[in-house]
């Protein structure tokens, strides 16, 4: 497997990281790292952060954000970090609260490594026989009302953009987070459009969706009721803004 340096977005996380999972993984996958972001905490996360990087500094880098810019922001400062010290092939972004488990990497990676013109893989929360997907049911149906709206609006087929779980190849970074994003949490999905506008519809083949093993729903999501009653707006913002370009 390739190098790979995996960005982990933090705001508020002093007292749910698991510090010991991260190392652990650490130790089992010589050719992965973190990147931790702090995004302007006030609990004394990047204190957290600080000592975790203590223990293993060759493969955990610490990021720290000037204020609170949300998650986009946050992953975007990540990447480009990790990009310009120009060493991992492939970089990605993994939720801090660990809902989806640091070994379902592997699959993703795998799916990097046996499709060579794959630039961009997808963990896909896919309820199936033989996986673990514990997700409350009301989101699950809010999850596919969005995934509609959004194949709608957006018009290609994608069946779970916002987990939480990407990796993609370190070329494509200044395609898909070059510029500050429109939204605050949407962002996944204009990752998809920049690339879209980029290369043409066709690149859009080169992405892949990679159904989940394993998914557990992790209560302390920042992600408010006013955040869903806007998501037909923002589809219509990213739609209109993009198809300008």
């Amino acid at each position: 497997m390739p190098e790979a340096c995996v960005v982990v977005p933090c705001f508020n996380e002093a007292h749910r990281l698991s510090g010991d999972d991260f190392l652990s993984f650490l130790t089992g996958h010589p050719k992965v790292s973190f990147c931790f972001v702090d995004d302007g905490s006030g609990d004394g996360t990047i204190g957290v952060l600080e000592r975790l990087q203590a223990q293993c500094r060759e493969r955990i880098l610490v990021h720290r954000m000037p204020k609170n810019s949300g998650k986009a922001e946050a992953v975007r400062a990540g990447v480009l970090h990790a990009a310009g010290i120009g060493r991992w092939p492939i970089i990605g972004y993994w939720d801090a609260d660990l809902s989806t488990p640091l070994a379902e990497i592997d699959h993703l990676l795998e799916a990097l490594q046996s499709h060579p013109d794959c630039c961009l893989v997808l963990g896909s929360r896919v309820k199936r026989l033989g996986a673990h997907i514990e997700r409350r049911l009301s989101r699950h149906i809010l999850g596919r009302v969005f995934a509609t709206l959004a194949s709608a609006i957006l018009g290609f087929e994608v069946y779970d953009s916002q987990c939480g779980a990407k990796l993609f190849r370190a070329e494509q970074a200044p395609i898909f987070f070059g510029d500050p994003f429109l939204t605050r949490w949407l962002f996944d999905l204009e990752m998809l459009v920049r690339l879209r506008n980029a290369l043409g519809m066709g690149a859009l083949d080169t992405i892949r969706e990679v159904p989940l093993g394993r998914w557990e729903e992790v209560g302390g999501s920042k992600l408010g009721l006013s955040d869903m009653i806007n998501v037909p707006l923002e589809l219509l913002k990213i739609r209109s803004h993009y198809n300008r370009q």
